[in-house]
């Protein structure tokens, strides 16, 4: 049985997550870490990370930035796995992250979807085989308006899947309002669009002369997230240090 500490239990990504567990035979959620502290199920839950005296096999986390430093702190001593699902961190908290792979197993991905990382291995194909005879590369991604980071972080994986494949230099470009001329050689241009209740939809665009090609993905629920990480966590427990992401849960 992998027993699973749910970081952001009270929260809606939480939710989703603490009922996707509750399919799995082979897995339970034994405590939860919400800043609230309220239990709103058969488990306990705890205000902090650091007041959480639940032993268990993994952490899920899907909470905020703000949470994400004390939780690697105690993933860290307490020699915990986690699945790092939270976005909108900082250059430095990524940094963060990586130092904490060398104690611990740290799974993260800007996306959990198997499609979007699917979709970041396509795009370097295509990049490759596109950008180098002169097409033109966009991203236009789309969330719904409570979403408080832009671009998402799914979008800049999005492009960095695009670059990698590239030489050259390659800038990211995220708004043409304050410069008025064409558009420049090596840039992936990157929009982001906020309203209503859209879960995340993601198109990306290469625009050649007379023809264009665009590769969609669009989540129609938060489920698809919560999925991918059911089965990170259940990739991750008892995985030795390191630093992994989908691509070693899905193996292409």
């Amino acid at each position: 049985m992998i027993k699973v500490i749910l970081h952001g239990s009270n929260g809606k990504m939480g939710c989703v997550v603490e009922a996707l567990v509750r399919e799995e035979p082979m897995m339970q959620v034994v405590a939860g870490v919400d800043r609230t502290g309220e239990m709103l199920s058969d488990f306990p839950v705890f205000a902090s990370m650091a007041e959480c005296d639940i032993e268990g096999d993994v952490v899920i986390d899907f909470s905020n930035a703000q949470a994400v430093d004390g939780l690697l702190e105690v993933c860290r001593e307490r020699k915990l796995p986690v699945v790092l699902c939270t976005t909108g961190l900082s250059q430095e908290q990524l940094e963060r992250a990586e130092q904490a792979a060398k104690e611990i197993a740290v799974l993260r991905s800007a996306n959990m979807s198997l499609g979007i990382n699917l979709l970041q291995k396509l795009l370097k194909e295509a990049a490759s085989v596109l950008a180098p005879a002169g097409f033109d590369m966009e991203i236009v991604e789309k969330h719904h308006k409570k979403k408080l980071d832009a671009p998402s972080g799914t979008a800049l994986a999005l492009a960095d899947s695009m670059k990698a494949s590239l030489s050259g230099e390659y800038t990211y470009v995220y708004d043409r309002s304050t410069v008025r001329k064409e558009r420049g050689e090596g840039e992936i241009g990157i929009v982001a669009v906020r309203g209503g209740t859209i879960v995340g939809e993601h198109d990306a665009i290469f625009a050649g002369c007379d023809e264009v090609l665009t590769f969609s993905h669009t989540a129609y629920s938060k489920s698809v997230f919560g999925k991918g990480a059911v089965e990170a966590a259940k990739f991750l427990a008892g995985k030795p240090a390191g630093r992994y992401d989908m691509s070693d849960v899905i193996q292409f």
